[in-house]
């Protein structure tokens, strides 16, 4: 997969910004607040039509158009992939103030034909590492399941499909809860929203299972080459509630959390997931939220079978996330049957020398990667001789004639 050139107006810091990408390491250098990260940010977005570092869009426009009556960025990129010749993805976002009350739309067009978020999500595929990847052991459950998702959207068009429709059923379910509690609903209304709530969910948990056992075989081979297999990584996937096989002929739950059953198919798990959500229904009515489900699963990180979030030094969560995310790079590759984009915003200068240096030998390969940096000596000659440097200052970037 190779970007052969990205356009922005009015997105963040940039007014107006032609760049074409070669197919070789592009490394992005200058000060702090100068536009290297956004370029990044556009890309992710993209491909993901989601932010990493805000949601809401609305921030994602100039500054210096706020006032117009109708400020808009554009993001363009043309994509080249193994499947098909060059295509453009193009996302507008736009601020109506005309209209006495501002209206925010967001417009996604492929080849100049509008589309849906899931009809272009894939079409460009990207891996982004951030030093705030750390929160992938340290931080809060959220950070992993978008993690998951992010990669699983990316590459899985039926999880795309069952997240949107979960994401979109479950506030749904959660308002009728609500309503149920002020007795202005039936119970009997939650069997509609329960079904479709099961169905969407189950897939979402199957996807993940399988998805985490491949991704951790892949993990483990980085973290033992990386901790000269001194020290065992593993990835333990903890629903909400845990689906298990049949027992007697009856279903039977544990909800500990614990890892378990680490791969049903989602016509096992949605049975489950639908008496479950039975079984909670007086608790939910009283509290007026849905207790089990995907938005409520968590991923933890053990090195040596202890949870490295609780119990890992600090060396050892950057190590567990380089593994993490080289691991996402080739499973993603491997599915798609081509490298994606990966996009390393300020990481490198973040790792010791050991674990820069074994980022760097497996970069080797990848089509296309690009790295930000403010720091050109931490690189060795031999990547800096195969790279494009581009000196970026001030919204203004400029490939540079010599390092």
């Amino acid at each position: 997969m190779h970007i052969e050139h990205l356009s922005l107006t009015n997105f963040r810091n940039y007014a107006r910004l032609e760049l074409s990408l070669p197919q070789q390491p592009i490394v992005l250098y200058g000060e702090n607040a100068q536009g290297k990260t956004s370029v990044l940010e556009a890309l992710y977005y993209l491909a993901t039509s989601r932010s990493p570092y805000t949601t809401s869009d609305r921030q994602l426009i100039h500054w210096r158009v706020e006032d117009d009556p109708i400020p808009f960025a554009r993001l363009t990129a043309d994509v080249n992939n193994r499947e098909s010749a060059s295509q453009r993805i193009e996302i507008t976002l736009l601020m109506d103030k005309t209209t006495g009350t501002p209206r925010f739309k967001k417009t996604i067009k492929l080849n100049s034909v509008e589309k849906r978020v899931m009809d272009v999500v894939g079409l460009l595929t990207v891996v982004l590492f951030l030093p705030q990847d750390l929160a992938l052991v340290e931080g809060s459950p959220s950070e992993r399941r978008r993690f998951m998702d992010t990669t699983l959207t990316q590459v899985n068009k039926d999880y795309l499909q069952a997240l949107d429709t979960y994401e979109k059923i479950l506030p749904q379910r959660n308002a009728l809860l609500r309503r149920i509690a002020e007795g202005r609903a039936n119970r009997k209304e939650l069997g509609f929203w329960d079904e479709q709530l099961a169905q969407s969910g189950a897939a979402v948990i199957a996807g993940r299972q399988t998805f985490l056992r491949e991704l951790e075989e892949l993990a483990q081979r980085n973290h033992d080459d990386l901790t000269g297999r001194m020290e065992t990584l593993t990835l333990k996937y903890q629903p909400s509630f845990v689906p298990t096989a049949e027992a007697d002929g009856q279903m039977s739950f544990n909800l500990l959390g614990l890892d378990l059953h680490r791969e049903l198919t989602a016509e096992q798990i949605a049975p489950q997931y639908m008496q479950q959500l039975q079984l909670e229904q007086h608790e939910s009515i009283m509290r007026g939220v849905t207790l089990s489900g995907p938005h409520r699963d968590e991923l933890r990180l053990y090195i040596n079978d202890r949870d490295c979030g609780l119990y890992g030094s600090r060396g050892q969560a950057r190590t567990a996330v380089l593994a993490l995310k080289l691991a996402e790079l080739s499973w993603m590759r491997d599915h798609l049957g081509e490298w994606p984009i990966l996009l390393l915003d300020e990481v490198v200068a973040e790792l010791d020398s050991k674990r820069r240096a074994f980022l760097l030998e497996r970069l080797n390969g990848v089509a296309q990667t690009i790295v930000t940096t403010t720091e050109l000596d931490i690189f060795t000659p031999e990547f800096l001789e195969r790279a494009q440097v581009y000196e970026v200052v001030n919204g203004q970037i400029v490939a540079s004639q010599s390092l």
